[in-house]
């Protein structure tokens, strides 16, 4: 039996600028549908998308506890100096086939019950 997974983005904005602008990505008809806690160690982690037979990846989200006080770096390889997450919101990637792996790491201490929905 196969997953379809949907994902949206939404951004709105009110104010001195009113608007909504919401952004859906193309559903994955065979997605892993998986969601994954992580801890994370101190440094660099490499992070793998689940492998299953007939299924593929096209993206991930990110969502780090709450209360987290840890910065998240997201990386493509354990060299880059890469792109620090925000604390605690979540972070969706839009993800090509050929995907094979990230890393995220943690700045000074463990991050624990990192949440990764694998769509």
């Amino acid at each position: 039996m196969s997953n379809t997974s949907s994902r949206t983005v939404q951004v709105q904005f009110s104010g001195n600028i009113s608007t909504d602008v919401i952004q859906s990505a193309l559903d994955n008809n065979v997605s892993p549908a998986v969601l994954e806690i992580v801890t994370l160690i101190s440094g660099n982690n490499a992070i793998t998308p689940p492998i299953v037979s007939g299924v593929v990846v096209t993206g991930l989200t990110i969502i780090p506890p709450a209360g987290n006080l840890v910065i998240i770096t997201l990386k493509g390889i354990n060299g880059d100096t890469g792109i620090p997450l925000h604390l605690t919101d979540p972070c969706s990637l839009s993800l090509d086939p050929s995907f094979t792996g990230l890393v995220l790491s943690a700045g000074g201490a463990n991050v624990i019950g990192i949440q990764l929905i694998w769509s």
